[in-house]
């Protein structure tokens, strides 16, 4: 089939270098977010997949809305069978969805019915999932609710962070995502509807969101701080300043914190929660790079009975 993807970061560019790869398959074309702001110096850049589709010799296309008819119009001369899709980071018009005969299909990067949204790994973790997955999806103009193609299953890891899951169901996910194009242009591929139970939202997680609540348990605090590394970054407040929190880990043996409470012994530094104590092992001070907390810790003076959480 001829192909146009849509996706922008870098967990995107699995997927296309795996079609890319395809002996069945062209990927005419890409549409991706317009190049954004980063660094210090706010300079424009532009998103992973562009740039691994000019490496590739790939048309970008880089609409500041899909509604765009000079958009509309490049993609109806393409003329492409089917949109795969992954993360582009906007909502597809009915126009843009009518174009392709085989339509959009999206790579989700959860079991759906469940997380539906966003951030549905950040959620997987948060929540305590033991096993995730990702979903080749018909998009519809609801939210993640389209008929599935196909999954693929992945275990949550204990230490695992956002971050590290998102990397393994990236790759994971490029393979399901190539075999739903084949079955599609085969015919030995059908969509199934969702069920209608087990659905569950996966909200963008707000950097307000990733605050820890010293009063949780060990285990929750634990699973907000892996959830949101690397983004949004879980944090709290030490001093009347932010602090970001990078690693830690629940210890059972540490007992006698109250929430927050901070305990420092000589290369090891430890925080209170609503249940046994957690170890912070790396942290981030505003305004600074990330350091062993131990570092930290020796840096600051923390004097006995100190708090986390303002």
């Amino acid at each position: 089939m001829k192909l146009v993807l849509a996706g922008t970061p870098e967990v995107a560019v699995p997927a296309l270098d795996a079609l890319i790869a395809s002996d069945r398959h062209e990927v005419a074309a890409v549409v991706t977010r317009p190049d954004a702001p980063a660094g210090r110096g706010r300079r424009l850049v532009a998103s992973p997949v562009a740039e691994r589709a000019q490496e590739a010799g790939i048309e970008v296309l880089k609409p500041v809305r899909p509604r765009d008819e000079d958009f509309l119009a490049r993609l109806r001369e393409i003329g492409p069978d089917c949109c795969p899709v992954v993360a582009y980071g906007a909502l597809l018009p009915r126009g843009a969805l009518d174009i392709p005969p085989r339509g959009w299909v999206n790579l989700h990067f959860s079991l759906l019915p469940a997380w539906r949204g966003a951030a549905p790994v950040q959620h997987a973790i948060i929540s305590g999932d033991e096993v995730t997955g990702a979903s080749t999806f018909l998009i519809e103009e609801g939210l993640d609710s389209g008929p599935v193609y196909g999954v693929v299953t992945e275990d949550v890891r204990p230490t695992d962070t956002s971050g590290d899951l998102l990397t393994r169901l990236a790759f994971a996910g490029s393979g399901l995502l190539v075999a739903t194009m084949d079955g599609i242009e085969d015919g030995t591929l059908h969509a199934v509807p969702q069920p209608a139970d087990g659905v569950s939202l996966a909200p963008k997680i707000s950097v307000e969101d990733a605050q820890v609540d010293w009063k949780a348990p060990a285990l929750g605090v634990d699973r907000l701080v892996r959830g949101c590394t690397p983004a949004p970054g879980a944090w709290t407040v030490f001093r009347g300043e932010r602090l970001k929190l990078i690693g830690l880990t629940p210890v059972g043996d540490h007992t006698g914190l109250a929430p927050g409470e901070l305990s420092v012994a000589k290369n090891n530094v430890y925080a209170g929660t609503g249940s046994h104590a957690v170890e912070l092992r790396w942290v981030q001070p505003q305004g600074k790079k990330p350091m062993p907390a131990a570092d930290w810790a020796r840096g600051v003076r923390i004097a006995a009975g100190e708090q986390l959480g303002g």
